[in-house]
């Protein structure tokens, strides 16, 4: 197998490496690919038992590392995709993205799912335009 030297593979600063065999964030032709991320703290330890909202901020905080960690901010998101395991759960999460997100509007869509990992509430993941500044 070749090795493509065209993607930039980062793990960001502040969270625990990931366990399984994947990046926080791949960089390929001017797009940031964010992994999934759930309400997992800096040690790497779930806060799954924890209300929806306070899952909600860890993940959000969690997406924000990952941006840092490739030289963007949440303006340079174009695509943000959100698992619920409680569509109930919808309004209050939209309510702390809208927070989160301020002004900017990327495309989003959300999701029901039946499970997510560590048993947690969320998962969220995301696309993001890189500028040949942050390559």
């Amino acid at each position: 197998m070749q090795s493509n030297e065209t993607i930039k593979q980062i793990n960001a600063d502040g969270l625990k490496p990931p366990r399984g065999k994947y990046s926080h964030v791949a960089i390929a032709h001017g797009t940031a690919y964010i992994s999934g991320q759930l309400p997992v703290n800096s040690e790497g330890k779930p806060v799954t038992s924890e209300s929806f909202a306070v899952q909600a901020k860890q993940t959000l905080s969690n997406l924000d590392a990952c941006l840092a960690s490739a030289g963007l901010s949440r303006t340079d998101l174009v695509q943000v995709r959100v698992y619920l395991t409680d569509m109930a759960d919808w309004k209050e999460f939209d309510e702390i993205y809208g927070e989160w997100i301020g002004p900017h509007r990327p495309a989003r869509a959300v999701a029901g799912v039946s499970a997510l990992n560590h048993s947690a509430a969320i998962e969220m993941e995301a696309t993001a335009v890189v500028s040949t500044v942050n390559q």
